[in-house]
């Protein structure tokens, strides 16, 4: 949600005889790292190191290199002192540098102790979330039973889960609450990386990960699964063999004729089910459906 992303980090070895001086040296892009064009370094409260970021901190400080007893993130609220860019003079938390005057960061959170150049992101402060996020506040709105901000748009039709972004991402388990990459919200209400979510379908996986219902309308798959069925007979033995399925979209507990295919929902007509009580060790869901069904 955050999305934030800077420039690549380069060496300021220049010397400025005001202020003016050195805001045009910035401009041209030597400041900063890759996470936020800024003009300062933050000294970390936990291990009383210097890093451009917290983000540098955090990957710098959960290397595999690192004593996995000695990993930790930096508590971004407990920051109390940065260290200019331009003159290295060590100061409270403040957005202009109190020697060289120099703005250390056009976006200034004194809550966050975030500084960043780029205002094009359009940042704001959250005080539900406890941390600035971008794209405008306008554009968004907290949903105190998901615990996390959404664009309006989807205000009146988002499906509620109780703290939905306080977790790690089903597939790549990163933490999603304050995550730099782009976020999804599925149907079902659970959150994901967009990127995830895209691999997650070029593997021809349509179903949720957390509660397994479909993630998009696959009423056309269903089609080309009726079709299957009709042409693809069961021998003799298994034409009265009846078992119970769970369909994992509506929910509903449906009896049906067993089929290697696959198990309809009698109610909403889904192939998303799973078989609960018969013989046969096999469940039915377009998971497994192979590509030249799902086009």
């Amino acid at each position: 949600m955050e999305h934030e992303m800077g420039l690549q980090e380069l060496n300021l070895d220049v010397q400025v005889a005001n202020a003016d001086d050195c805001l045009v040296k910035v401009e041209e892009g030597n400041y900063g790292c890759i996470h936020y064009k800024r003009r300062c370094k933050i000294r970390a409260p936990c291990c009383d190191e210097i890093f451009e970021c917290r983000h540098c901190h955090n990957e710098a400080k959960n290397s595999l290199a690192i004593d996995p007893l000695h990993r930790h993130d930096v508590p971004r609220h407990e920051v109390k002192k940065v260290i200019c860019s331009v003159c290295e003079t060590e100061q409270d938390v403040q957005q202009n540098c109190i020697n060289c005057g120099v703005c250390m960061g056009n976006y200034f959170c004194q809550k966050c102790k975030f500084f960043d150049d780029d205002v094009s992101k359009n940042q704001y402060h959250c005080d539900q979330c406890g941390i600035c996020r971008t794209g405008g506040k306008d554009n968004f709105f907290h949903c105190d039973k998901c615990g996390c901000c959404y664009a309006k748009l989807i205000k009146d039709t988002h499906v509620c889960v109780e703290r939905a972004m306080h977790h790690d991402c089903p597939i790549c388990s990163e933490f999603l609450f304050d995550t730099l990459k782009d976020l999804t919200i599925l149907q079902c209400g659970h959150t994901m990386h967009l990127d995830c979510l895209k691999e997650m379908q070029q593997h021809h996986r349509y179903s949720c990960p957390v509660c397994s219902k479909s993630i998009c309308d696959l009423s056309d798959v269903w089609e080309k699964l009726d079709h299957e069925v009709e042409v693809t007979p069961m021998p003799q033995t298994y034409q009265n063999k009846m078992v119970l399925i769970l369909c994992n979209d509506c929910e509903n507990i449906s009896r049906v004729q067993f089929h290697i295919v696959g198990h309809k929902c009698e109610k909403c007509k889904s192939y998303n089910t799973r078989q609960i009580r018969g013989h046969s060790s096999s469940s039915s869901y377009t998971s497994s459906v192979s590509e030249e069904v799902v086009h």
